[in-house]
């Protein structure tokens, strides 16, 4: 084995051959020609990736891969890192999409060695009008020494981008890496960085400015670039990590199908910012940042007296206020600055002089509560801080916006739906904030608060401590009554469609069992994952089913994200979780069919004349057939659908079973509504009853009247 080469785990293995990871454990137990590990460790070996796919092959066991599926495994199996892989790839995209025939000449040599110093000295010559000469930049772009390990891997990814073009290929592998290594990085996920670039607005028409002073991988200024930014602007980062500094540069050179000449200025620079600001001269039209929170370490002592803190030395503890005060210090005048804030920095008495002295002087316009699990850590509600650096003559702003959304946000926030919900709250509220200078009162959800109600001895910003209390669902009384009306009718429903138990049976019947991968070989039903791809040509942005809609009974909820090719449903598809260990399947109806499907969940598609889908779907429930086909690891149950149970029987005598087991989803429907409609009832009447909008004497069932409360005698 050559060294240096593509290393591929045991889930890379199963990816390539269409198998699960049981299969790769049975053929190393089995072939003693299975190929040796190279690397890795004892519990989670690597393989070389070659050597793999020759062994497969000679077996007649390796699977189509798709091409991206090829280019992401030389990636992740990269000899030097998947980051540097990600970097090597971006550079030759770059070239690919900015000289194509200068690429075409060059990957036209078969000797490797040839390549990589010819492609060497082409990077530089594309890099440098993109970034400037390394003796101008701080950005860590990629100068690589040998390119030689990269090879086959920038050929491959060369290659994909003839299918999906330069920017594409980037985008898939770099979110492919973000999404196999969460715990990495610091994410802002699209929506919330959008939202951050419109309450920034747009920069000046006439070529502005935006900073990331603390970039990451660059979501928040690819988020700004596509919220009006055109190619005269300039988009600056800095991160302390040159990886990313330089992975945010590349990303922002891909984004545009600028000519070189037309495209942005892009600058990034591998420093901590807060010690070691690298981009001190540049004055921003608009700063975003999503800053590291809890930072005891900033460096408070060293910087005790940087002209930055222009309100306030910030507490050791107070890290965040350091960020808010040196985004401020990089805006021009008038310019504005949105940022993630961790909900403690709005009420902390350590930093309540600096929040005071940002409210006196105008430079803090809004706090916005967002929902959990809108951005990690997901289960706390985050603020964004909305800022404005004062200009000289402009008087201070008199109020300032709450507004908190934790209360209007329904289903899981990282899907695209339900967060759009939540952005149009905040936009509305904002704009018409930004526009009047102030807000009338929206109960539970949005009020400008003047400032110098604000500046008692806490000055404590937190939304909900300052709004008034909502009313009682949206439309008060009358709306419970329509509520209570829907449950009455629910529970009649209920009622009619509870099912009888039935007569027990005379004596236990055993059926011959098949399974569904037993099934799916004799094509009696096809089984696919959101992974293997769907039918060439279907829409790219469609609802998606998520497991969690599985869960609950309710309408697809999530949006396709993803550059791949969604599965499609049809009505009679049965879908399975395959995460969690409950057991839950459901059939597809005709309100449903037309979504895509989600991650975390298998599809099988019956053949209507072998299999009926209700019968196919109540079998698959059974206690026992989930327990059998689980295995469990340290933190999660995975279901192995393949080795799910079902009877032999001929389709004649399936009707009756998919017949009861129809009903029993109907009835297990009425029952979610039932709940559904109960909460939302008892909700609404606690709320109603403790902010004061419903009378408790109103109800004859109530307490006894007031005036024997009044008289205990």
């Amino acid at each position: 084995m050559q060294e240096n080469a593509t290393e591929v785990t045991a889930a890379g293995i199963a990816r390539l051959a269409g198998v699960g990871r049981a299969a790769v454990s049975n053929w190393r137990r089995r072939h003693a020609d299975f190929p040796k590990p190279v690397g890795g460790t004892e519990t989670s070996p690597s393989f070389a990736l070659t050597e793999i796919e020759d062994w497969l092959r000679a077996q007649g066991k390796l699977a189509e891969v798709p091409l991206r599926e090829r280019v992401w495994q030389q990636l992740a199996g990269h000899p030097s890192g998947p980051v540097t892989a990600l970097l090597h790839a971006g550079a030759t995209l770059l070239l690919v999409h900015d000289r194509p025939t200068e690429w075409l000449a060059l990957s036209a040599t078969a000797d490797d060695q040839v390549l990589a110093e010819g492609l060497s000295v082409s990077l530089e010559g594309v890099l440098t009008p993109r970034f400037g000469h390394a003796t101008e930049r701080a950005v860590a772009t990629p100068r690589p020494i040998d390119l030689r390990p990269s090879i086959p891997l920038l050929r491959a990814a060369a290659e994909l981008a003839t299918e999906l073009g330069a920017r594409r290929t980037f985008a898939f592998l770099l979110g492919r890496h973000l999404d196999a290594n969460p715990r990495q990085y610091t994410l802002t996920p699209p929506g919330p960085a959008e939202l951050m670039a419109a309450l920034a607005g747009p920069a000046s028409p006439d070529g502005g400015t935006v900073l990331d002073p603390a970039c990451g991988t660059g979501a928040l200024l690819h988020a700004a670039r596509g919220h009006g930014t055109g190619p005269a602007h300039r988009l600056y980062g800095q991160d302390a990590s040159p990886e990313l500094a330089a992975l945010t540069a590349l990303r922002l050179a891909l984004d545009g199908r600028e000519a070189p000449d037309a495209a942005p200025t892009v600058r990034t620079a591998a420093a901590d910012t807060l010690r070691a600001d690298a981009l001190g001269d540049v004055r921003a039209d608009i700063v975003l940042a999503h800053p590291p929170f809890n930072e005891r370490g900033w460096g408070h002592e060293e910087l005790a007296y940087d002209p930055r803190w222009e309100y306030g030395l910030p507490a050791r503890t107070e890290s965040e206020l350091a960020w808010v005060q040196h985004a401020l210090a990089r805006l021009k005048d008038g310019g504005s600055a949105v940022l993630l804030m961790p909900p403690a920095v709005a009420s902390r008495r350590s930093g309540r002089r600096i929040r005071a002295d940002l409210l006196r002087r105008g430079a803090l316009r809004a706090v916005i509560a967002l929902p959990a699990g809108a951005v990690p850590p997901n289960n706390v509600p985050l603020h964004l801080w909305v800022l404005r650096r004062p200009a000289a003559a402009a008087p201070a702003a008199p109020e300032l916006l709450l507004v908190d959304t934790t209360g209007t946000a329904e289903g899981d926030m990282r899907e695209k739906q339900a967060w759009a919900a939540v952005q149009d709250v905040v936009l509305d509220a904002w704009r018409a904030f930004d526009r009047d200078g102030a807000l009338p009162e929206r109960p539970g959800l949005a009020r400008s608060v003047p400032v110098i109600e604000l500046l008692d001895d806490e000055v404590d910003l937190t939304p909900a401590r300052r709004l008034p209390p909502p009313a009682a669902g949206t439309g008060g009384a009358a709306e419970l009554h329509t509520v209570r009306a829907d449950l009455a009718d629910t529970l009649r429903l209920t009622t009619k469609l509870t099912p009888r138990p039935g007569a027990p049976a005379p004596a236990p019947v055993r059926w011959p069992q098949t399974t569904i991968g037993e099934l799916a070989r004799a094509g009696a039903l096809s089984l696919r994952t959101a992974a293997t791809g769907g039918a060439p040509g279907a829409p790219a942005r469609v609802p998606v089913l998520t497991d969690h809609d599985v869960l609950t009974g309710t309408a697809p909820s999530g949006t396709q994200t993803g550059d791949d090719d969604p599965v499609l449903l049809e009505a009679g598809d049965v879908v399975v979780p395959v995460v969690g260990g409950g057991a839950t399947v459901r059939v597809v109806d005709e309100a449903t069919a037309g979504a895509a499907l989600g991650r975390g969940l298998a599809l099988l598609r019956p053949d209507p004349a072998a299999l009926d889908p209700w019968f196919l779907a109540g079998f698959l429930r059974s206690t026992a057939n989930n327990r059998q086909a689980s295995s469990y690891a340290s933190t999660a149950t995975r279901l192995d659908v393949r080795r799910l149970q079902l009877p032999r029987l001929p389709r004649s005598e399936q009707a009756g079973y998919g017949a009861r087991f129809k009903a029993l989803a109907a009835f297990e429907d009425a029952l979610r509504q039932a709940a559904r409609l109960g909460e939302q009832l008892v909700q609404g009447l606690h709320d109603g009853l403790t902010d004061g909008t419903l009378d408790p004497a109103a109800d004859p069932a109530a307490h006894p009247s007031r005036e024997r409360v009044a008289d205990p005698e």
